[in-house]
């Protein structure tokens, strides 16, 4: 059965080793000379690659099974693909070339960029070799003895286990260096709540609200820092805004990147105002003037530019959200933009009709009951709703439901009267049948 003889970064296959020292060595067909010569065409150079008693090992362990005219056929030779041509570089290249042929190979190849088949085993190859590559001394151990120079060691293959830690290791670090972030921070959003009236929201109005917010402070004039002092790098980040704490687990070195707490992400330490602690703002009151559109309702939002608390070292202040709040009218009902109400009308008027009057968000108005009007009626008053938001011309329609009263009570002229009219329908009613 073939079998492979590693040596170094070649791997010699078709040949299985045998100790044949029990063996009648006249019966050999080829002479220890002839083997020697097809040895040495493989032209290896190295005795750490193809060392000198390998040769002996082979001419004593040669099966005579094995005629002389198989013997090209039987010794393959198969070299592997070493580090250096995985990066692309050369056995000079220098820590530079190696480090960006490494970041330009890593993003090609990295699986959250390159969905295809292979691209994860080809990223692991590529940080393998950088690994080894990157550290001088791993670097020589490879260059006098290959991957099998680690074999039996010590010295593990790469402090990164895990490729992809080993990825965001090197790219946090590139982003470090940039220096110091910039840390403002944009102020937070208000929300405050406005009650109106009825009418108020229908036809809007301009109100003054007080709002209590974070103000720039006066005395260090947001900066944080207090007068007359300056702020110098911060010495446990050293500028950088971020430090960086490393685990070693069984999984390989674990890198985190936590903003520094120091200096709050700055990089730069100060001696605090006296007033507001550091934080660069203060409470203040301030009353805004607040313009509430026609047509709006409760649950509505509006909403005030830059009227939240102030941003941190120059960072964008926030904004006002006004929450509308409607008190609902006891008389009339909204419905988005139309407005409801109940007209009560005795039965002699729905009977005969009548002119009465409603009220409406814009006053009394009159409204025509026609004669026989029956109950549950909605009768549409055109216009006399709701404005639409932002669109004020246009309104929306008050709808009156009729509600015809029935008296419980009636006094004896009402009863004979009422009589009188019912006999008149029945004598009505029996002279049409006649006919």
């Amino acid at each position: 059965m073939a079998t492979a003889i590693p040596c170094g970064n070649t791997v010699v296959t078709g040949l299985r080793p045998r100790l044949l020292s029990s063996l009648n060595t006249n019966k050999w067909r080829i002479s220890q000379a002839r083997v020697s010569t097809e040895i040495g065409a493989l032209s290896f150079s190295s005795s750490s690659i193809f060392p000198q008693n390998l040769t002996h090992l082979l001419f004593n362990s040669w099966s005579p099974k094995i005629p002389y005219h198989h013997l090209a056929r039987r010794l393959i030779v198969k070299a592997a693909r070493d580090y250096y041509s995985i990066l692309g570089v050369s056995k000079n290249g220098s820590k530079s070339d190696i480090k960006s042929a490494y970041r330009k190979l890593a993003r090609n190849y990295h699986p959250d960029v390159n969905k295809e088949a292979g691209a994860e085993q080809k990223f692991k190859e590529i940080s393998e070799a950088y690994e080894v590559l990157s550290d001088d001394e791993k670097r020589s151990i490879y260059d006098r003895y290959g991957k099998d120079g680690f074999k039996g060691s010590t010295m593990d293959m790469g402090d990164f286990s895990n490729p992809f830690d080993l990825f965001s290791s090197l790219f946090d670090m590139d982003i470090r260096n940039r220096g110091a972030r910039n840390m403002a921070a944009d102020g937070e959003d208000l929300i405050c709540n406005l009650v109106l009236t009825f009418k108020e929201a229908v036809f809007g109005v301009e109100k003054e609200i007080d709002v209590s917010r974070l103000d720039n402070c006066t005395t260090c004039d947001g900066s944080g820092a207090k007068p007359g002092t300056k702020a110098y790098t911060c010495t446990t980040c050293c500028g950088q805004g971020q430090v960086v704490s490393s685990s070693r687990t069984p999984l390989g070195v674990f890198q985190q990147v936590m903003t520094c707490s120091a200096c709050s992400g700055t990089g730069e330490t100060f001696t605090p105002c006296n007033k507001c602690g550091g934080d660069g703002r203060e409470r203040k009151s301030k009353k805004i003037s607040l313009k509430v559109p026609a047509g709006v309702d409760s649950g509505s939002r509006l909403r005030v530019r830059s009227e939240g608390n102030a941003g941190k070292r120059g960072g964008a202040p926030g904004d006002l959200f006004v929450v509308i709040e409607v008190i609902p009218d006891p008389v009339l009902k909204r419905d988005d933009t139309n407005i409801l109400y109940t007209c009560k009308i005795s039965y002699i008027d729905a009977i005969l009709g009548t002119t009465v009057k409603v009220p409406t968000v814009d006053g009394s108005a009159d409204l025509k009951i026609p004669a026989g009007v029956q109950p549950g009626t909605t009768l549409v008053m055109s216009k006399k709703g709701v404005p639409l938001l932002n669109k004020g011309k246009m309104r929306g329609d008050q709808l009156v439901r009729v509600q015809v009263e029935i008296p419980r009570q009636l006094s004896d002229e009402e009863r004979r009267l009422v009589e009188e009219l019912a006999n008149l329908k029945k004598t009505k009613t029996l002279n049409g049948s006649r006919r």
